[in-house]
């Protein structure tokens, strides 16, 4: 009998074992438990079977699955980088694959490696290009090194040359190479582009991003432009250059994060070795799980202008949330990375030794640095309001110590009792989308109107929202669920899911409400019990939400049967069926 390979893997290794090599486990009866990897939880709910050679979390996250959805989910790849990933790990050689797989995912990696040989052979031939690379410092070996390339003006010069050498049309698209004109014929993406190969983990190229050379930049399209989303491709989990500089980070025990390819290959070409980039792309939480198997502390390296300041503490908060120790490498009185290295060799691993604690550049940016007399003789109201920024900082921070520690820090340099900034802190809601925190605090007396509601699938919402305000890991489970939400909460619910940011005050003062009074309902914080009690009022919303349909169906029923409108009677009724199954579902 012919085994698969998947079958064939899980056959070869044990999941007790292999789960074992990225956390720590403890036996469970016949079975072994630990801490979710996935979620932040203090009771391990975490679960392996090595019967079913199968894992499970019985906590908040609900994940579950077999080696591959492990190594997938842990380690952010999609199935085929998995397979073969596993492949090694067993031993097996994977000479031959399924022609369904080879279609979906292994033929896009071939079509990729082809591209990159093709814009490399260009970039050779290119006086252009190499008139632009040049002057920028990047020395050939660099070039050579991460395969760098040029995508020639021509509408189909990529597609023509991939279709030559045997590739049909049609994967070329998938691949992310091309796309169907408006007359139906197939263009080049990428056309009088600088191009970067954008690497997975395990150093194959899943995508490109290209940089438009100015000759042709008609500002129609952006200076950089990266592939699409493909099977293999997702640019929320990659990080440029992780594939070379991954062992230099876990040697160092730190990762110096920069914005973009230039910056990156700069940084690489002149020493720095524990960096990696972003990428055209904001840093993302798939990103910090990478980074958080390697190291728990980041030093950011963004552009020295207001917008790459703004980058910069996005990235800090969203990085701090995450208990990783932060700090900024300033970069005195260059504009970005590579303009740094260019005129002065060197000066990276310099200023990363002197790269200043997020908090501190917080204080410098927000409050004038450690003058008090500066601080003192602030206005009033510009002095509240900065104060304000600088606690919604310090309530982002995961660790209860360091919010401790920088409360303090706040209080010495600002002159205002440690016990007040707390009791301000905690009167502040961090919208879920780590910008700038929204600042509204309001009266108990009007919070407590906000919430007087007589309907119950407005209390039902009420309940939800609080519980997501302090389970962000819970957001993604509303998506399906967003229309049973009454309309006011329905915005608040939508901007977890899709983490925007809340603009009307009175969907800003009804959140600040419903987090007030979650803050003194869950006081001491049960995941399990929380899990539960979610999961329940989740189900009620659907069933009041169901009810008022069903409300309105009878209603308009009798509206029919005055009518006598025998067509609109039967339908209805036949709505009206469908709708009282799913409230007994």
């Amino acid at each position: 009998m012919i085994t698969s390979p998947v079958q064939e893997i899980k056959d070869k290794l044990d999941i007790v074992e292999f789960i074992r090599s990225y956390i720590q486990l403890q036996p469970a009866g016949k079975n072994f438990r630990a801490c979710c990897p996935f979620h932040k939880e203090k009771t391990p709910s975490f679960i392996v079977s090595p019967d079913r050679q199968t894992w499970h979390c019985f906590g908040a996250c609900a994940e579950g699955g077999d080696i591959f959805k492990f190594v997938m989910k842990h380690d952010n790849l999609e199935f085929y980088e998995a397979l073969k990933f596993l492949a090694e790990k067993a031993g097996i050689e994977l000479k031959k694959f399924s022609p369904a797989d080879q279609k979906q995912f292994g033929i896009l990696y071939d079509i990729n490696d082809s591209a990159k040989k093709f814009f490399q052979n260009q970039l050779k031939l290119s006086k252009e290009a190499n008139d632009y690379l040049t002057p920028r410092g990047l020395k050939e070996e660099t070039i050579e090194e991460f395969e760098i390339g040029f995508a020639p003006q021509g509408f189909d010069d990529l597609t023509v040359h991939l279709i030559n050498i045997g590739y049909d049309v049609r994967d070329i698209e998938r691949a992310g190479l091309n796309f169907k004109s408006e007359r139906g014929g197939y263009i080049d993406r990428f056309r009088g582009r600088i191009m970067f190969p954008i690497y997975n983990h395990f150093g194959k190229i899943i995508g490109f991003s290209g940089r438009i050379l100015p000759q042709y930049d008609t500002g129609d399209f952006g200076k950089y432009i990266n592939s699409p989303e493909t099977p293999i491709f997702n640019k929320s989990k990659v990080l440029y250059g992780f594939h070379k500089s991954k062992n230099f980070i876990k040697e160092k025990k730190t990762v110096v994060l920069v914005e973009g390819q230039m910056d990156f290959l700069m940084a690489w070409q002149d020493g720095m070795k524990n960096v990696a980039a972003t990428s055209g792309t904001a840093l993302t939480f798939d990103h910090l799980i990478t980074l958080k198997r390697l190291t728990d502390q980041i030093i950011f390296c963004f552009d020295n202008d207001e917008a790459g300041l703004k980058a910069a503490e996005r990235s800090i908060d969203l990085a701090q949330n995450r208990d990783f120790s932060v700090k900024l490498l300033i970069l005195e009185d260059y504009k970005d990375p590579a303009e740094a290295v260019k005129h002065k060799p060197g000066i990276l691993n310099k200023l990363a030794e002197k790269a200043k604690p997020a908090m501190e550049f917080y204080f410098d940016r927000y409050l004038g640095g450690n003058s008090k007399s500066q601080i003192t003789n602030s206005k009033l109201s510009d002095l509240k309001n900065n104060i304000r920024i600088v606690l919604g900082k310090i309530k982002i921070l995961a660790s209860p110590i360091e919010k401790q520690h920088w409360l303090r820090e706040l209080s010495l340099k600002t002159r205002i009792k440690e016990e007040a900034l707390a009791e301000e802190m905690e009167q502040l809601k961090i919208i879920p989308n780590f910008q700038n925190p929204i600042f509204k605090p309001m009266a108990r007396q009007e919070q407590k109107d906000l919430l007087q509601t007589t309907a119950r699938i407005d209390l039902i919402a009420q309940k939800i929202i609080g519980i997501l305000t302090i389970k962000e890991d819970l957001h993604p489970h509303i998506k399906s669920h967003l229309d049973y939400f009454p309309e006011t909460y329905s915005v608040i619910a939508r901007s977890f899911v899709e983490k925007t940011e809340i603009k009307e005050e009175q969907h800003i003062n009804l959140l600040n409400a419903i987090s007030l009074k979650t803050s003194f309902d869950f006081q001491i914080i049960d995941e399990e019990k929380i899990s539960r009690e979610f999961q329940e009022l989740i189900r009620q919303l659907q069933l009041e939400y169901l009810r008022d349909k069903r409300q309105i169906l009878i209603n308009s029923l009798k509206e029919a049967e005055n009518e006598k409108d025998e067509q609109k009677i039967e339908a209805l009724l036949h709505e009206f069926d469908e709708m009282s199954k799913l409230m007994h579902s």
